[in-house]
């Protein structure tokens, strides 16, 4: 290996998909997919049917656009705790009506999201507190660390 292949690969030190992207973004991967489809996202490259996106920085780059609205994704690395809770009144919903509704969240910072089932890519820890609940309630939950990537999956039936 040449020393510029080094440098090179010390530059784009990761490669990731469009999910983990969305993530990092704080953006939906609808959203991703039409800023690699509007050739946006910065060294993205696609290989079949798989898009390979590099972090620059530890965050996929995006090019501004000339019109329109200004982007509303995280240009910066969050430096907010992850926390993943389950949402135990939407679980006896589900039970009673027999419905499928998402019943876990992911909180970070003011936004959530809720879904079925959450992937955790890197260490995290659990926390029970009941005399220091979360605003929704919550006494036990996950907590990820900000570098850690958490992919949001939905089912639509079991």
């Amino acid at each position: 290996m040449k020393y510029g292949d080094r440098f090179h690969s010390s530059m784009m030190s990761k490669i990731v998909g469009t999910t983990e992207a969305a993530f990092l973004l704080n953006i939906s991967v609808s959203r991703v997919k039409v800023l690699l489809q509007q050739e946006r996202i910065k060294g993205a490259t696609k290989e079949g049917r798989v898009w390979k996106i590099p972090l620059i920085k530890g965050i996929p780059q995006v090019k501004e656009c000339h019109r329109g609205l200004k982007g509303t994704w995280r240009r910066k690395r969050c430096d907010k705790t992850t926390r993943i809770h389950v949402n135990k009144p939407k679980i006896a919903q589900n039970r009673k009506h027999k419905t499928l509704e998402p019943v876990i969240t992911i909180r970070q910072g003011s936004r959530h999201n809720s879904c079925h089932m959450a992937e955790i890519k890197g260490s995290c820890r659990v926390v029970y507190q009941p005399d220091n609940p979360l605003s929704c309630g919550a006494v036990l939950w996950i907590e990820v660390l900000p570098d850690t990537v958490v992919i949001p999956q939905l089912f639509t039936k079991l």
